[in-house]
């Protein structure tokens, strides 16, 4: 039954059950996945899970914090699925690639980590990094630039890829049309100029995001063998 307030505004019931703090996290990635940083409201999301303030309040601090906590669950899910039985190289790939999927599923990701570089689960990311990297046998003093540099290679790219897909976001403009327009751009530039960028305009609108990644990080891994 739906019950109205003092004066008369139509108010959603309370649940009756108990809520838990896994709820609370769950509810808040959707919100964000569907509507970004500004979709996420403790108002909204007392509405959403039929509660008050001080359910929320009880699990966690506040906006901020439920970000924070939202964008580590996701993060801990690629570090905790990563596989560990297989050869560090491999397994670097995977980690990796699962940052970049991640990332690229939730956007919003890759802005809060930009704010918030200490936070638990990419730490534990960064430790997984290092720690293959040492299976892999790159020396101690060459591993923290180059746990450094392939960790910064992954979030900038994945951050990027997710930051233009909020660009496309509520426009008329998919992202095959957005490359196309960007490729018809490349071909009429000065090919004497730019002769590199105005043969590349043939594969601009063809390319894959993921496969391009994962070439970027072959060729760190191609590089680290130097190390070892």
């Amino acid at each position: 039954m739906v019950k109205r307030t003092a004066k008369g505004s139509e108010r959603a019931p309370r649940r009756t059950d108990s809520l838990s703090r896994e709820l609370i996290i769950q509810t808040a990635i959707e919100m964000l996945d569907s509507g970004g940083e500004k979709a996420l409201t403790l108002r909204a999301l007392t509405v959403r899970l039929s509660t008050g303030y001080g359910a929320i309040y009880h699990h966690v601090a506040d906006k901020s914090d439920l970000l924070a906590t939202a964008a580590d669950e996701v993060i801990t899910g690629v570090v905790s699925g990563a596989v560990a039985d297989t050869d560090p190289r491999t397994a670097l790939r995977v980690l990796t690639l699962g940052l970049f999927d991640a990332i690229d599923a939730h956007p919003w990701v890759g802005a809060e980590f930009s704010r918030q570089p200490w936070r638990p689960a990419l730490l534990d990311f960064y430790e997984s990094v290092g720690r293959l990297l040492d299976a892999l046998g790159v020396p101690e003093k060459a591993r923290f630039d180059a746990a450094g540099t392939l960790v910064n290679y992954v979030l900038g790219v994945a951050a990027q890829n997710a930051a233009n897909a909020r660009l496309r976001t509520g426009s008329d403009t998919d992202r095959e049309t957005f490359l196309e327009n960007a490729a018809t751009q490349w071909a009429q530039i000065d090919s004497g100029r730019y002769p590199f960028v105005h043969a590349a305009a043939t594969q601009l609108g063809e390319h894959d995001d993921r496969k391009q990644f994962l070439v970027g990080v072959d060729i760190f891994l191609a590089g680290i063998s130097a190390l070892c």
